[in-house]
């Protein structure tokens, strides 16, 4: 519907509401449950119970369910109830771990929920915005995040920010006058405001008229909805592993049942043989422990304000080696300062970081002075908070302006020089000319209870300096001379070259009763001073950029501020080296593709830029070989956060649909929080790595002891709900303590990952053969010693060889902690290794010596004494590879 078209008669008429008394409850209860909740489609969410289904999905547990199916039918009851019971409690694990990270999203969601002021029964009342229903009459006020369409039935002075549906970087000043033109772009609905966007000045009223998926943000939105997910890198390369454990299980499986019955052995026992070897090849725990190391790794980010909204996308974090970021409120405040003030003769520095209404003012000696004793400058920052609609509040334990940022650090300044709210109290505003981008100025005219009455112009001053005709300085007021305004531009200069935006102070007295039209209060104008303003570094993100370097990950600033801000603040952060360039968009635009790739590697910062401009810088990097992550806040952004490799919105400014098409959203909206999740994906995948080589090495020495035995005619060492057992349970608990240990101290200084790089690169592959190869020897030689021949020492040997698997795996364990030697880690250092390798044991011990699990795992009572001969044995694999690494 083209809403903007309608008069507020026809509007009334055709949404079916009284527009002074707003809808009945019963109006809007009915739209309600005809039309939905005004919120966004995420797609379909999973069933409970197709999420705990979905855990027995994989191939390897499959394959493992059919041999376990089989066994059953040859028999063996008690192995495959036992087998199903392991299994069964596998897939409960993964199924809470899912659930916890959906309950996360959860949580998200909940912060991005604003309410709304809507007119019901006549009466104002505040609604959660998901309740909003069309033709709900709603107002608007300055800093509102707008919850659905509205068509504007009053408007003061409002004043809109789009960036987020448009891309327009500047507020727009809204009207209620309907449009008679047929086809008008978003940008050019004057009369409208949309979801999503950000009110920053005045006020209004409108009548929704479009909520949901039918808002303008909606209709975007519904095209990310429909697009599927491509597996990431880890998921790949695990898929390839279990189809070969599976390919490698089924051969092995093939060779003992043809051997054996070759033999002369019976079809039966040779095909429990080769299960027996099948279960052995297949880490069953495997994807239910990737599973969990991926959703704690996602806790601690939660803990460290980042939200991963893919799971399995975690490790894509980790070879990051392009960082694009905005710049306002990710590596800025998004508060802005006043940094310095000045008159004609007089020039202070002030300090003091964000809305935080406390700072000093100090003069060029650095001296600290009181600005209350220097007449120029106390009237100047009185003027500029009586010439402002913003309002500093405390809000919890921080200070937030509610109105233009820029109107908020004048007032802030204010504070600091001790103007109070009783101070500005003793004024009235009697008339106003609102801002204005083409003016690029804002007039108030105010009224002292002394009877004291003038006209208060803020703006550019280079807008407002040829308007003036006198200046004041130390020695009172007096004409503008040539010198005057030349020092004044010689100051206005000296701010820009430091990134400061400048705002000018003007005013004029008035007489009591004296008419004057807009014009007129505009001229003749006395001018007064200058305010520096900038949006500051965020103190801890210079740090983090220098880690990031340190990484080998390179940051690029992308704003759509003026290029000389651009610099002064990635000088300020050290992020630009002396050869780095900078890229304005408008020549951005005049380069097609190969140009842009032939500079992309040497630009650091990119400035003036739309959000179309952000998809080609990261197709360019992209294309060069690098793995990009893209922040960004707006429906516009959303098409380059889902082409980066690893997109990142933003929790407090971000729209719906840029968290919807991210992998990661940043709850503080600040870059540093992008740092840590590289290191967090980083050492996920170190850690994934590393319960890798552990579990793989276990599962090389049970296949080695199996098939060795098979070779020289020996009974099986282990029977294959042992096996399982010590996959799933006692090598489970001391993976997943793998999954929680802490990163080496290196792992911000490497160079990020290939990701083409395989699961068994640097040396992983030797590693998990080696260990596997010592870890089935001596396994095998604790059975052949206490089987010595004998068939009724058989449970007896089977039950030594089962303990002696288990030490070996559990001393090995700590060898895993590092990719250099088991000496090069404290094994104290991480607890959950610790008391999982102790729970394991005790697993170990109750399987031994509680009589009614005997028959299940085929065990017996083991004397104390042959606890040493099981231990020296079971340390062997690890501390000969220890020493010889060291």
């Amino acid at each position: 519907m083209n809403w903007y078209q309608y008069n507020l008669e026809n509007l009334a008429r055709k949404l079916d509401v009284d527009m002074n008394l707003g809808l009945s409850s019963k109006q809007a209860e009915e739209r309600l449950k005809k039309l939905g909740h005004n919120e966004l489609e995420e797609g379909k969410s999973v069933s409970v119970l197709l999420l705990f289904f979905r855990q027995f999905q994989d191939f390897m547990v499959i394959v493992l369910l059919a041999a376990t199916l089989i066994s059953g039918l040859l028999g063996e009851y008690v192995d495959a109830i036992a087998i199903m019971a392991i299994v069964f409690v596998n897939a409960l694990l993964g199924f809470f771990q899912e659930q916890k990270a959906e309950k996360s999203l959860a949580k998200l969601k909940e912060l991005s929920a604003p309410h709304a002021e809507v007119l019901r029964d006549g009466n104002w009342e505040k609604v959660h915005s998901r309740e909003l229903v069309v033709g709900d009459i709603v107002k608007v006020t300055s800093g509102d995040r707008i919850s659905a369409d509205l068509r504007l039935i009053t408007a003061s002075g409002l004043e809109v920010e789009e960036s987020s549906l448009t891309g327009e970087s500047l507020p727009v000043l809204k009207h209620t006058n309907e449009l008679k033109e047929g086809k008008v772009e978003l940008g050019d609905q004057g009369n409208m405001v949309f979801s999503g966007t950000l009110a920053t000045r005045g006020s209004g009223v409108g009548v929704v008229v479009g909520t949901g998926m039918k808002t303008a943000m909606g209709q975007i939105a519904s095209l990310l909805v429909q697009t599927n997910r491509m597996p990431t890198p880890l998921e790949r390369k695990l898929a390839e592993l279990g189809k070969i454990l599976i390919v490698t299980a089924l051969l092995l499986t093939a060779f003992v049942v043809i051997a054996g019955v070759y033999r002369g052995h019976l079809l039966y026992e040779m095909f429990l043989a080769g299960v027996s070897l099948a279960v052995a090849a297949i880490p069953e725990g495997l994807p239910a422990i990737v599973t969990v190391a991926l959703s704690l790794g996602v806790q601690r980010m939660i803990k460290k304000k980042a939200i991963v909204r893919k799971l399995s996308a975690v490790e894509t974090l980790g070879c990051a080696s392009v960082i694009c970021s905005d710049k306002t409120g990710t590596m800025t405040e998004n508060q802005m300062t006043v940094k310095q003030v000045s008159t004609i003769d007089e020039h202070f520095y002030v300090t003091g970081e964000g809305y935080d209404p406390y700072g000093a003012f100090f003069d060029g000696r650095k001296d600290e002075v009181n600005v209350k004793d220097i007449p120029g400058v106390s009237r100047m920052l009185l003027y500029g908070s009586l010439c402002n609609h913003a309002r500093v509040l405390r809000k919890e334990d921080r200070y937030v302006v509610n109105g233009d940022p820029t109107e908020g650090a004048l007032r802030v300044v204010g504070k600091k020089a001790g103007i109070t709210e009783e101070n500005l109290a003793e004024w009235e505003i009697t008339y106003e000319i609102p801002f204005d981008s083409d003016r690029k100025r804002m007039s108030v005219v105010v009224e002292h209870q002394n009877g004291e009455r003038l006209v208060i112009v803020k703006g550019a001053p280079d807008v407002l300096l040829p308007r003036s005709t006198s200046i004041y300085s130390s020695m009172g007021k007096r004409p503008l001379k040539q010198e005057d305004t030349q020092l004044v531009e010689l100051k206005i200069g000296d701010m820009a070259d430091q990134a400061l935006r400048t705002i000018a102070i003007c005013c004029k007295p008035l007489k009591k009763g004296q008419s004057y039209n807009d014009f007129e209060l505009e001229k003749d104008l006395t001018f007064i001073g200058i305010t520096g303003i900038i949006d500051p570094p965020r103190k801890e993100v210079k740090r983090a950029i220098e880690e990031c370097h340190q990484a080998g990950i390179k940051t690029v600033m992308i704003t759509g501020d003026h290029a000389m801000t651009a610099r002064a603040i990635a000088r300020d952060l050290e992020l630009m080296p002396d050869n780095g360039r900078v890229i304005e968009g408008s020549k951005l635009s005049t380069m097609n593709d190969d140009q842009l790739e032939s500079i992309i590697e040497e630009t650091y910062v990119f400035a003036r830029v739309t959000p179309q401009h952000k998809l080609r810088i990261v197709q360019a990097f992209q294309k060069q070989g690098h793995v990009v992550a893209m922040t960004g806040d707006g429906v516009n952004d959303a098409p380059a956060i889902k082409a980066s490799d690893i997109g990142i919105s933003m929790g407090q400014s971000g729209t719906d649909v840029a968290k919807e098409a991210s992998s990661l959203v940043l709850l503080d909206d600040n870059f540093a929080t992008i740092r840590s999740a590289i290191q967090e994906g980083r050492n996920i995948y170190e850690n994934i790595r590393k319960f890798i080589r552990y579990l793989l090495a276990s599962n090389v020495g049970e296949i080695l002891v199996m098939l060795l035995a098979m070779l020289l005619a020996l009974p099986l060492p282990l029977v294959p709900v042992q096996i399982l057992w010590v996959n799933l349970v006692t090598d489970g608990l001391p993976a997943m303590a793998l999954g929680l240990d802490r990163s080496e101290g290196d792992v911000m200084k490497r160079a990020p990952r290939n990701p083409k790089e395989g699961i068994f690169a640097r040396g992983l592959g030797f590693k998990i053969i080696s260990r596997g190869f010592m870890i089935g020897i001596v396994t095998l030689i604790a059975f052949i010693m206490a089987y010595q021949g004998d068939p009724e020492r058989l449970l007896y040997a089977q039950t030594i060889a089962f303990s002696t698997l288990v030490v070996a795996q559990l001393i090995h364990v700590f060898d895993c902690r590092s990719e250099r030697s088991i000496f090069a880690r404290n094994p104290f250092s991480n607890i959950y290794l610790i008391g999982a390798v102790l729970s394991s044991l005790l697993l170990m011990l109750v399987v031994i010596y509680y009589d009614p699990l005997h028959p299940v795992f085929h065990t017996m009572d083991v004397p104390l004494r042959d606890w040493i001969f099981i231990t020296g044995l079971g340390a062997v694999p690890t501390i000969l590879w220890g020493f010889s690494e060291k």
